[in-house]
């Protein structure tokens, strides 16, 4: 039997399977202006780096990386170690591992993916801040309407700096039923409802 067809295969072709889908799902996302990841990111607990939990998420650069591109470089490594894995061992012992022994083995090699590239991918990915602080911080803050066109009810990626400069992208809606921002518009945020903000129309364009 074929590698990507045998049962001790099976769970990182599930783990190839939910990549395509990821990537699909998200790429889906962006053609309506509405980010499956930054909705994911909403609901995740906040991380005060004081605690266990905390602790760990932090080592996994939760916070500072998307949850959908941490779960990514997650399932990259755990299957491309798992069939290198079992290639190795019908190579060496005429067998396959089985499969829940190989999944087993395969999982600390995903989590070394995601410490190792999920640095990296921090420096190159642009993140908005997911904590209460920052934000309360962007609420009154002026930004441009990057992806897509926001509705009510059709959100749309907004660019937002904080007070240091730095770049947040927020899903935002207008406050008003029959406002309707362009990409390119400046807007003002004005308050936060469930995974997304709200917004009007900048009333003071030099704020920009």
């Amino acid at each position: 039997m074929s590698l990507f067809t045998s049962p001790e295969t099976w769970a990182f072709g599930i783990g190839f399977a939910l990549i395509v889908g990821i990537a699909l799902l998200e790429g889906l996302g962006m053609l309506v202006s509405l980010s499956p990841s930054n909705l994911i990111d909403d609901l995740l607990p906040e991380i005060h780096g004081d605690g266990a939990l905390d602790r760990v998420l932090g080592w996994l650069h939760l916070g500072r990386v998307p949850a959908l591109v941490i779960l990514l470089l997650f399932l990259g490594g755990f299957t491309v170690f798992g069939y290198s894995l079992q290639m190795v061992a019908k190579g060496l012992l005429g067998g396959y591992l089985p499969g829940w022994l190989a999944t087993l083995l395969a999982v600390p090699s995903g989590l070394a993916t995601v410490r190792g590239l999920g640095a990296l991918v921090a420096h190159i990915v642009p993140r908005d801040e997911t904590s209460a602080i920052s934000e309360q911080t962007l609420l009154g803050r002026v930004g441009v309407v990057a992806g897509g066109a926001a509705r009510r009810g059709l959100a749309a990626q907004a660019r937002v700096k904080d007070s240091l400069g730095r770049n947040h992208y927020l899903m935002v809606e207008p406050d008003l039923d029959d406002d309707v921002f362009e990409e390119g518009a400046q807007v003002l945020i004005v308050r936060k409802v469930g995974a997304f903000y709200r917004c009007i129309a900048n009333p003071h364009p030099a704020l920009l």
